[in-house]
């Protein structure tokens, strides 16, 4: 999965990701994956969902990105993950 996939099909996914699923987009996010365009609000907001679901490894990146980000882009991505989960229900752990 890339953060350049078609956005219809991301929608299409979106309500049944689980952790691990959201830690990658994090990390595609943090890294710039395969488009080399990294974007540290998306990936703190998949970082910081997937450690809500109890994700350690992403709870680490997020504390890590947080360093590096400004406290106003910090509460942007904590709106963004607030968003996505009023609006989508993870999928549960088994």
């Amino acid at each position: 999965m890339t953060i350049a996939m078609d956005l219809d099909a991301l929608d299409a996914v979106e309500p049944f990701l689980n952790d691990s699923e959201m830690y990658r987009l994090g990390l595609e996010a943090s890294t710039g994956g395969e488009t080399g365009e990294f974007d540290l609000i998306t990936a703190h907001k998949w970082f910081n969902l997937a450690a809500m679901q109890g994700n350690l490894e992403a709870r680490a990146y997020r504390a890590e990105l947080a360093n590096e980000m400004t406290p106003e882009e910090v509460a942007e991505a904590q709106k963004l993950a607030r968003e996505y989960l009023a609006t989508h229900k993870a999928r549960p752990q088994a």
